[in-house]
């Protein structure tokens, strides 16, 4: 089941590949989350001192009256991620000008995960070609029906 989907990825990215992570949260964001009302939107991710960590994501709290007071919803949160993953995606990300975006929130037996996409920003000339083909993908459903 996704919780939260970050729609600009595939627009503004190319991804070359996906990663699955998990993620550290408090009690009341894994409740804010499975309520849906987390927001990938404009969250990126940044490697320091070998961790990964997810920066800009917006998880407000479950029930506002209950929450720790000095609680920001768009803290840095850190990455569950092995030490060998951490290390092939730096090297990847100085290899080739790549970038790691969070592509959407998930559950897998009971766990939030978050898949995470490995790519390659676009240009203004190919977003230009992507509305394009979308364009006619809705003309010849709207020709068929």
């Amino acid at each position: 089941m996704d919780y939260a989907n970050n729609k600009k990825a595939f627009f503004n990215y190319e991804i070359e590949e996906k990663i699955t992570a998990g993620i550290e949260l408090l009690g009341f964001e894994v409740k804010s989350i499975r309520k849906g009302s987390a927001n990938l939107a404009g969250s990126y991710v940044k490697i320091y001192d070998n961790e990964a960590w997810l920066v800009n994501c917006s998880i407000p709290p479950f029930q506002e009256k209950n929450t720790p007071l000095p609680y920001d919803k768009e803290r840095s949160r850190k990455l569950l991620l092995k030490k060998d993953e951490i290390r092939r995606l730096l090297g990847k990300l100085q290899e080739k000008g790549l970038t790691i975006v969070p592509i959407k929130l998930y559950n897998i037996r009971g766990k939030i995960k978050i898949e995470l996409g490995l790519g390659k920003a676009k240009k203004e000339k190919d977003k230009r070609e992507t509305i394009k083909k979308r364009d006619i993908q809705k003309s010849m459903r709207r020709g068929l029906e």
